[in-house]
């Protein structure tokens, strides 16, 4: 549970889970790391950098239908990816592993553009507005 001067994160989104990166502190690891490397366990990675007022969040939301076994399967995946940082660090900066692509060049999409899949391939990147 966060909170701020206006009261707790979870008054204002009572169906939501923030989670900060606790257990990664004082390792270079970001939400953004996190997120990619859930698609490792079968998990839809969670908002990232959201809510803005916590720094490196993570937000979970996961519906009414998820049973707590599919809850305990997604906390022992977020388990398991903090204690696999800790042997393995290079595993989640380079995730996704399982996805037909891997993680954009964040430096070159800003200065180039970004490119979108579309039926029959990539179209043309479009280019940023500087």
């Amino acid at each position: 549970m966060f909170e701020n001067s206006n009261g707790s994160v979870k008054e204002a989104m009572p169906n939501t889970e923030v989670v900060a990166k606790g257990s990664f502190e004082g390792r270079d690891v970001r939400a953004l790391d996190i997120a990619k490397r859930q698609t490792g366990y079968n998990f839809h990675p969670p908002a990232n950098y959201f809510p803005l007022i916590i720094h490196e969040a993570l937000m979970i939301e996961p519906t009414e239908t998820e049973n707590k076994d599919a809850l305990d399967r997604f906390a022992d995946a977020l388990i398991k990816i903090a204690e696999k940082d800790k042997t393995c660090p290079e595993l989640l900066r380079e995730a996704p592993h399982i996805t037909p692509f891997g993680r954009m060049d964040e430096v070159k999409s800003a200065r180039v553009g970004v490119a979108f899949l579309v039926a029959g391939g990539l179209r043309q990147p479009v280019i940023s507005v500087q």
